[in-house]
């Protein structure tokens, strides 16, 4: 990395709280403009008061059986093999 002198760095600091500042600025004059993003962007404008989402129940998926797999496949190759003798007539 090369070296730069105290000088230099001190500048990039202090332009860098200085552009902190501006976007710390420019964020509270978006939120007061638009409330409903202090609570994030899944949020509905229509619901400023709500702070997240209901957490929905997710269906537990079963798993099949090796019976139950074994069922499908000899289906689905009868079913494809029907499919494939009447593309060929």
């Amino acid at each position: 990395m090369a070296k730069h002198s105290a000088s230099i760095l001190e500048l990039a600091k202090k332009g860098a709280t200085h552009r902190y500042q501006e976007l710390k600025a420019e964020l509270a004059e978006l939120v007061k403009g638009f409330p409903h993003l202090r609570y994030g962007s899944a949020v509905s404008p229509a619901m400023p008061d709500a702070v997240e989402e209901p957490n929905l129940r997710r269906r537990k998926r079963s798993r099949m059986s090796a019976a139950q797999k074994k069922s499908v496949s000899a289906r689905m190759k009868k079913y494809w093999a029907a499919r494939r003798k009447e593309n060929t007539q």
